[in-house]
């Protein structure tokens, strides 16, 4: 008899059902491997679309995919998914009519088929037992509720980066994907990136001697916002559901610039109520390299922001500039800046012996040019190579793997970012115990790992 696993939602009873005897189409595709190792041969047909023939793909072993969110962001993901052969993007949800039918339409040109349905409400589109995996590009505070709900409704999950909108959140989403047994790749993509690797390899294997510390520095803010400036409100426009798109954000006026896409003039990037500002939204991109090459296993254990400014009147109430160190328990130190506060775009390793910088646009450089047309032997050090951030979350859903960008990383750089973020907020350090994942004697920092959610939005 199937076990099923309730979780309450506002609106909808989600049902997982985890079956021993079923057999799904899902199950097949991850069950795929096993059964040709089993060496047993059923007698089926093999379509004029099946593997092998112009290199097209069986409809039964495509994996189905949902857009949740219509914004720029997952524009980029729609045109890399629709490249892929074997996934098949069925389902989008927005809470803006147009931008959702929008992307229908797109999906279907490409498709010349009508395969792709819309949603306002993404609950609708979990409740499909056909969708094996799911893509998330929506404002931040929307992350961890969305992806929690999508691993729980049995999907695996794509999320954009930062992870979560606080510590708390990503402390829930990395437990939910070990509970539930979901792959989940976070939109951190040049862990996908040879280039970035090689550097953090060349770091990992001592060819600049021992690492002391790594700069960081990444834009603040995009050019286009005006800081300290504040919009009338505006009626909501026909087709948008505004209340849906603030969800568990504290109600707050409409106006157009709040809600821009993401990449246009767009102030919710910087509105504390939906982000922590490029601290995380941006730079945690970088500050993820910086620890790749420190090492996934090391861990900061003090964070200090020596100077932020936030400003103090306007839309925008994030730190749009700010300068900070963040000290882990090996010794090493990174200062993590906005750009030219002082370090520019990019990461540079630094060690006894030389340094190496991979810019924002993974161009490098290093002290010892020379240092850059090493070879890493097979005895070496070697990190994780993906193929391309989409192709390796689309392997992983097939063989079980962890992504380039599990959960465990997405949290370790959110959370670093969030305490970076912590310590502007406070104007102090804030020593951090990564074990516990609190705060050392420290309750004012510790409120901060946690925000409260709008009813009837809870984790």
């Amino acid at each position: 008899m199937a076990r099923v696993l309730r979780v309450s939602l506002p609106g909808m009873e989600l049902a997982v059902q985890m079956e021993r005897r079923r057999t799904t189409r899902r199950g097949f595709l991850r069950g795929a491997t096993a059964g040709v190792a089993s060496g047993v041969l059923l007698p089926y047909l093999v379509p004029s679309s099946a593997p092998g023939r112009d290199g097209a793909v069986a409809p039964s072993a495509r994996i189905a995919l949902g857009l949740i969110g219509a914004g720029n962001i997952n524009g980029h993901h729609r045109e890399a998914f629709l490249a892929e052969k074997d996934v098949r993007i069925v389902a989008v949800c927005d809470p803006v009519l147009g931008r959702r039918r929008a992307f229908r339409e797109r999906i279907n040109q490409a498709y010349e088929a009508d395969v792709c349905v819309d949603y306002r409400d993404f609950r609708d589109l979990l409740a499909r037992a056909d969708i094996d995996a799911v893509c998330i590009a929506t404002p931040d505070h929307w992350h961890a509720i969305l992806a929690i709900a999508a691993m729980q409704a049995g999907k695996d999950v794509y999320v954009e980066k930062p992870l979560t909108l606080t510590v708390a959140e990503g402390r829930r989403v990395v437990a939910t994907a070990g509970t539930y047994g979901r792959v989940l790749q976070t939109g951190l993509q040049r862990r996908s990136s040879g280039v970035y690797r090689f550097a953090c390899e060349l770091v990992r294997n001592g060819r600049i001697g021992r690492l002391t510390r790594v700069e960081v520095g990444i834009i603040g803010i995009n050019k286009g916002v005006q800081v300290g400036r504040n919009f009338p409100a505006a009626p909501v426009p026909e087709g948008f559901d505004y209340d849906l798109w603030l969800g568990p954000a504290p109600v707050a006026p409409f106006s157009p610039q709040r809600v821009a896409r993401g990449n246009e003039v767009c102030y919710w990037y910087y509105i504390s109520d939906y982000t922590t500002g490029f601290i995380s939204g941006n730079g945690v991109h970088f500050v993820d390299i910086a620890q790749w090459g420190i090492g996934d296993e090391v861990k900061p254990v003090q964070v200090r922001t020596r100077s932020a400014d936030i400003p103090a009147d306007g839309l925008v109430d994030d730190a749009i500039a700010w300068r900070s160190e963040v000290i882990y328990n090996n010794g090493v130190r990174m200062s993590y800046s906005s750009e030219g506060n002082p370090h520019p775009d990019g990461i540079r390793f630094v060690g006894t012996e030389g340094w190496i910088h991979i810019s924002g646009g993974g161009t490098a450089s290093a002290g010892n040019a020379d240092v850059l047309k090493s070879v890493i032997g097979p005895d070496e050090v070697h990190l994780y190579s993906s193929p391309g951030h989409h192709r390796n979350f689309l392997d992983c859903i097939r063989t079980r793997a962890l992504a380039a960008a599990c959960a465990e990383v997405g949290h370790h750089a959110t959370t670093t970012c969030n305490l970076v973020e912590i310590s502007a907020r406070l104007g102090r350090e804030v020593r951090w115990d990564a074990k516990m994942q609190r705060a050392v004697d420290d309750e004012g920092a510790n409120r901060l790992l946690s925000r409260a959610a709008r009813s009837p939005w809870r984790l």
